[in-house]
């Protein structure tokens, strides 16, 4: 019988991606705005840089969530027709 992917360590996978990004993202948008009041641009790119670095994490972790999903849903599927 087919199952459910339940593991911790998938859930974990897609839900850890998604703190970091977030994190990374908010970190990212308070080093910009700490570049732009002491006026350095090296910590604005720096900041920028971060953020976008937390936006492409939360994009793996929504990515690994949607196959998951997807994977979760054909087994379902399967086990209706058993």
């Amino acid at each position: 019988m087919l199952g459910r992917l339940n593991n911790q360590e998938n859930s974990m996978g897609s839900m850890t991606d998604k703190i970091k990004g977030a994190t990374n993202e908010a970190a990212g948008k308070a080093k910009q705005g700490a570049g732009e009041a002491v006026g350095s641009d090296r910590m604005k790119g720096e900041g920028a840089a971060q953020e976008l670095k937390g936006k492409g994490q939360k994009a793996v972790g929504d990515a690994k969530q949607a196959a998951k999903d997807v994977a979760n849903d054909a087994a379902d599927a399967a086990n209706k027709n058993l």
